[in-house]
């Protein structure tokens, strides 16, 4: 249920806070006060497209904001929490619309995507408007109208699992078959590439070992130069740093003795010549190695164009090219056993669809009859809606056959249900979409709500244009089935229909006014005697009299009698 929404810099709302009630919430309002924006508003918390259009001018963005109470609604909090978040008994939805282009949608504090909001605005609010009409028109979306009024819904998640499933079946064994087709040049080819692979033997690493041979191959000459005059400075020489260093030594010893607050020790010149020394060694035994092999020279570059050819050919490093070779093994092992696959799969594939195909006969005999029980349903609602002689069908199509010679399967089942209506006494039933008027449809789109309040989820319910093409008696039956779902869904209502207006539990009044130079919407909640005013203006117009308050206080009473 939608408990409060705020609205800052939307269209020509500067600052809005509303707060919604259970029951059915009625909001009015003179033509272009505004009405429209507040859906537009909430349109956007449902996750329609954002643009900066929707910012108030000279704002920088708009930001709209709404608390729910969906303590009651256990699917919609498992959902969440499989999303990440944290629900409780109120879930704060907000979203931000900048010029700057840094939108920003918000799930209870936590930055969320427009992806994320409109999986779960499915179960907050349902806006019933001049798309809900087309919706109805588009025999598509019947289905899923038929499924909903059923309860069906879990059902047909089952059959569309499974459908799932063996389409994934299938793609596995027609993608076998296709290399099994051409199994024995591809063997060949395999074959080829695994043993050019496994000759050439190579070893993780071995192209940057055989990089860093090469290198010194190609230096060693000058390795071997300095080398050489490093060892005979240190140590070779007559005049060698670590006989000068011993000297050094034996100086300061003798100074130590004269003054032995001299900062240098006799021990700290050992560990130096001792040092020295080890380097000595270490240049010697190093000239020892240095190699000068031309012959190996060549044959680390041969090495290193083979397997760089390797590289290229397999992935850019011999990390890459071993493990390509290995899934080409494990591929060439597969083609080899492809045949007996394809029959394992084949006779697998014939069970499961033989399964899928009970699973949507069972669906398609549930549709049928739900479908009866809908039909009787919404003739019920669309008679009490002035429509006494209006008669409404749920036919089936039937489906080219498929492949087999069965009705064709997708993941909705087997089922191409139609609505049919006929409006008129001795008219045949038609599609709904080649038969209703605007009024007519506003009627049938109420009159499924009302069959469908008990079984949907939704929340919240608002209906904008409900009351367009009627009027009279037939906006107060209106009224009537408006405060009916109310007992079973918030519903919020945009009417300017006095009749339908008085049976609202809690009454909105749309303005706009001037301030300032600039023009602002406002919305409030209207007290009895404001309510009654407004009652008054929707019957009378411009000219209100007596007469018309009294007739605003009679059809409220009325309203409430009928309770």
């Amino acid at each position: 249920m939608l408990k409060d929404l705020g609205i800052t810099n939307f269209a020509i709302i500067d600052r809005l806070d509303l707060a919604f009630h259970d029951g059915l919430n009625v909001v009015s309002g003179e033509t272009g006060a505004g009405k429209s924006i507040l859906i537009g508003a909430i349109g956007l918390l449902l996750g329609d497209r954002a643009s900066t259009d929707l910012i108030r001018s000279e704002e920088d963005a708009a930001v709209v904001e709404a608390v729910f109470d969906i303590g009651a609604n256990k699917a919609l909090q498992a959902r969440l929490r499989v999303m990440g978040f944290h629900p409780g008994r109120e879930l704060v939805v907000k979203r931000v619309v900048s010029r700057s282009g840094k939108n920003r949608v918000y799930v209870d504090g936590n930055l969320a995507t427009v992806a994320m909001l409109g999986e779960i605005s499915e179960a907050l609010v349902n806006i019933c408007s001049q798309h809900e009409h087309q919706v109805l028109l588009d025999p598509e979306s019947h289905i899923d109208i038929l499924d909903e009024f059923g309860n069906l819904g879990a059902e047909r998640d089952r059959f569309a699992a499974e459908y799932g499933e063996v389409q994934k079946l299938r793609a596995r064994r027609d993608d076998l078959a296709a290399k099994n087709r051409n199994r024995a040049e591809r063997e060949e080819f395999l074959r080829f590439q695994v043993g050019e692979i496994e000759k050439a033997s190579l070893l993780a690493g071995e192209d940057v070992a055989l990089q860093e041979e090469k290198k010194i191959l190609l230096h060693a000459a000058k390795l071997t130069e300095l080398a050489q005059r490093s060892y005979e400075v240190l140590y070779g020489q007559e005049e060698s740093v670590v006989g000068q260093v011993s000297r050094v030594t034996a100086h300061i010893r003798d100074i130590r003795r004269i003054d032995p607050n001299f900062t240098v020790s006799e021990d700290e010149m050992k560990s130096l010549a001792i040092q020295l020394e080890d380097a000595s060694r270490a240049l010697r035994d190093y000239l020892g190695k240095i190699p000068s092999n031309p012959a190996r020279l060549e044959e680390v570059d041969d090495r290193l164009e083979a397997v760089g050819r390797l590289k290229k050919k397999y992935g850019g490093s011999v990390e890459s090219v071993l493990k390509t070779g290995q899934a080409l093994k494990e591929e060439l092992q597969g083609l080899a056993s492809a045949a007996e696959d394809i029959e394992a799969l084949d006779a697998e594939l014939a069970k499961r669809k033989t399964a899928l195909r009970e699973q949507a006969a069972g669906l398609s005999a549930e549709r049928r009859r739900v479908a009866e029980s809908m039909e009787k349903a919404i003739e019920a609602e669309i008679h009490a809606l002035m429509m006494e002689k209006a008669r409404f069908s749920v036919r089936f199509q039937e489906a080219a056959p498929d492949g087999e010679g069965l009705a064709p399967l997708n993941p909705k089942g087997a089922d191409q249900p139609e609505f049919h209506l006929s409006t008129n006494v001795g008219e045949p039933l038609k599609p709904l979409n080649r038969v209703a008027s605007g009024g007519e449809l506003s009627r049938i789109v109420l009159a499924m709500k009302k069959a469908l309040a008990r079984a949907g989820s939704v929340g919240t319910v608002i209906f904008d244009e409900v009351d367009s093409g009627i009027g009279g008696a037939t906006a107060e039956i209106v009224g009537r089935k408006l405060r009916d779902i109310s007992k079973h869904h918030q519903v919020i209502c945009i009417t300017h229909l006095p009749q339908i207006a008085s049976f609202g539990r809690t009454h909105y009044q749309v303005t706009k006014r001037v301030s300032d130079g600039r023009t602002k919407t406002d919305v409030r909640q209207l007290a009895e005697d404001e309510r009654l005013e407004e009652i008054t203006r929707m019957l009378g117009g411009v000219e209100i009299t007596d007469k018309t308050r009294a007739a605003a206080r009679e059809m409220l009473k009325a309203a409430k009698r009928r309770d």
